[in-house]
């Protein structure tokens, strides 16, 4: 059987894996014989069928500044820590023996893991036949503030990697709107559409079958400050009467998220994120949530009326730039600032609950099924025969 490795370091959010494990599944549901390295911290949800995962040391971070790094305990790592991961990940590497490698969101960041990528690269570099090398991103990327960092994503890609698949519409987001050194690169850049799970059709959004708002900020810890300031919100909206939710997501800490359920008024309801929050959009009248690609993409595609607050602090511009395609589209009120205050969160929920006319998300959305369609018609009919790498 054939073998497919993905490589998958989620830092804040969990985002990052969740599409790598939809990716996994889709691959494995077309008979590849996939391992799925992870390398945060690990989360719950379903595992992808018929897909082998393998857990690093966890690595993870505090805050938007992406350091240290720091183990599953909030320690910062050593290099024996470094070590111990970078003889976890080359050996499954040659335990697998894959036809190709993809990794998620390397060479356009992750340069922290570089540590443990670069090696797991020459080794790939040094195996015959080499495994096909897959850069995995999603539609928009995080803009550079340093030019040279750009000039450096463009050389890792040209020297190791054999194709790029990016997770969206060309009709929505465009790669070379947020990489600018595009057009330079000698690859090939294949769009798969949006890497979503499958769900039921939402149903209308009349309030009279929708009677909640939902509070989210994705599965990282930076997203606090929204579902404090959402629970001043309630209280000035005049959608306040209806059932508040407000979810927390697995990195949120244990004492910020008992300070949540000490500031609930009545109607609100403080929960961690849910595994079927798909399904809680899909009865909601009202989201109010981040901007990162998994929420954005189950808040879409829910009916649900959408209100978006993208994170924007330490210079970060991905949310940004996604939520304001959005708004272009009428999919989405958006708070731009990132200072907004309970008042500006209660006016973009009365938007968005009061608003008579949205536009319609028509965009590809099977990017799972088409990632690995790509993947295969990139390693070809049959895997080339495993040779060990050369030392």
């Amino acid at each position: 059987m054939t073998a497919i490795m993905i490589y998958v370091q989620h830092l804040l959010g969990i985002g990052h894996l969740m599409r790598a494990r939809l990716i996994a599944e889709a691959l494995a549901g077309m008979g590849y014989d996939v391992h799925l390295v992870s390398g945060g911290t690990p989360v719950g949800g379903r595992m992808p069928r018929g897909v082998r995962t393998v857990q690093l040391p966890p690595i993870r971070v505090s805050d938007a500044s992406f350091s240290p790094l720091r183990d599953g305990n909030g320690v910062p790592i050593d290099e024996a820590y470094r070590q111990t991961r970078r003889d976890l990940l080359l050996a499954t590497y040659e335990a697998a023996a894959p036809a190709a490698v993809l990794f998620e969101t390397f060479p356009f960041g992750r340069r922290a893991l570089c540590f443990e990528l670069v090696p797991l690269l020459e080794r790939i570099e040094s195996t015959r036949p080499r495994p096909r090398v897959i850069a995995s991103i999603r539609e928009i990327l995080q803009r550079q503030r340093k030019p040279e960092r750009e000039r450096e994503m463009l050389g890792w890609a040209q020297r190791w990697f054999d194709a790029i698949l990016v997770h969206g519409d060309p009709r929505f987001a465009r790669f070379e709107e947020t990489f600018a050194l595009a057009a330079e690169l000698a690859l090939p850049v294949h769009y798969t559409g949006f890497v979503l799970a499958p769900g039921d059709p939402p149903p209308p959004r009349d309030a009279s079958i929708r009677r909640e708002v939902v509070v989210s900020a994705g599965g990282g810890a930076v997203g606090i400050a929204l579902l404090e300031a959402s629970l001043a919100a309630k209280k000035l909206s005049r959608f306040g009467d209806l059932t508040w939710r407000v979810l927390a997501g697995s990195n949120v800490r244990q004492e910020d998220f008992e300070r949540l359920l000490r500031e609930a008024g009545p109607g609100a309801i403080i929960e961690r994120a849910r595994v079927d929050f798909p399904s809680l959009l899909r009865r909601a009248f009202v989201s109010l949530s981040q901007g990162g690609y998994n929420t954005v993409m189950d808040v879409v595609t829910s009916g649900v009326r959408a209100a978006v607050v993208p994170y924007t602090d330490n210079g970060d511009t991905e949310q940004r730039v996604r939520a304001l395609r959005l708004r272009d589209f009428d999919l989405a009120v958006v708070i731009e600032s990132g200072h907004y205050t309970p008042a500006l969160l209660a006016r973009a929920v009365d938007e968005a609950g009061s608003r008579s006319s949205w536009g319609r998300w028509d965009f590809d959305s099977d990017g799972a099924v088409r990632s690995a369609q790509l993947v295969s018609a990139i390693i070809g009919a049959a895997a080339p025969q495993w040779v060990a790498p050369t030392s």
